[in-house]
């Protein structure tokens, strides 16, 4: 089945209640132990000034400010900063910012995105726009943790097609790999409001060698990169992520 895109498939998807309801699933308990790991693992300092880029609906960044931390999360998407903002108090905000566009300058010590939250533009320039964003707002000895799919991974275990049903939504998923995109049509049917739609997803297949190239070009210095939540060493054919930690000198 060909897949197309549109190059802006995020806006109208990300603020869709059925991605929500689509990924409703995913271990919070997993995110926790991940993020309590990293944080054991950086060291931030007291009150340390924490960006969580592609926040959603800023249940991470929630996370980081209940452990002392001054938290600021962005996401495209208005739905899902709406919902964010109910969470704001004086160590936590939430603004609606596209990540490719700079977003205070030498402010934060730690940038997260998590949770293959980049990759989705179709230009090269564009997904280097977002690492500048990225990059830019950290501070001079500041750190970014990139968690990112592992792509041969990824690849080898794709499942093509695929039937999920939830509160009486049914979600027909396609997938392939196409001109070093992962591309994934969703067909949907609602069977409470007997309508059908259909949304679609692309994420680059960045590789450990594309992203050294892309964070060099930021100035960004790889300090470290494991391969899933519970940070083994990265191995290219059996890791199921890619978790970048950089420095900015």
């Amino acid at each position: 089945m060909e897949i197309d895109i549109d190059k802006s498939w995020f806006k109208d998807w990300f603020n869709s209640p059925y991605y929500h309801l689509l990924y409703a699933n995913r271990d919070e308990q997993e995110a926790a132990a991940f993020i309590d790991k990293l944080l054991a693992y950086l060291q931030p300092p007291l009150h340390a000034e924490m960006l969580d880029v592609a926040c959603g609906k800023g249940r991470h960044a929630k996370y980081l400010a209940d452990k002392g931390y001054d938290v600021t999360g962005i996401d495209l998407s208005i739905e899902s900063i709406n919902i964010a903002k109910k969470m704001e108090n004086e160590h936590l905000s939430f603004f609606q910012h596209d990540m490719r566009l700079p977003f205070r300058v030498n402010y934060f010590d730690v940038v997260f995105n998590f949770f293959t939250s980049f990759g989705y533009f179709a230009s090269p320039r564009d997904n280097n726009n977002a690492l500048r964003t990225l990059a830019n707002a950290l501070k001079p000895g500041g750190k970014l943790v990139l968690d990112y799919l592992n792509s041969p991974y990824v690849e080898k275990h794709l499942v093509y097609d695929e039937v999920k049903e939830k509160d009486n939504v049914v979600f027909d998923i396609h997938r392939e790999l196409k001109d070093h995109k992962f591309l994934k049509k969703i067909n949907i049917l609602d069977k409470n409001l007997m309508r059908r739609l259909t949304y679609a997803e692309s994420v680059n297949a960045f590789n450990r060698e594309d992203f050294e190239q892309m964070f060099a070009r930021q100035g960004l210095v790889i300090t470290e990169i494991f391969g899933d939540y519970h940070f083994n060493s990265y191995d290219e054919e059996r890791s199921p992520r890619l978790i970048l930690v950089a420095t900015k000198p």
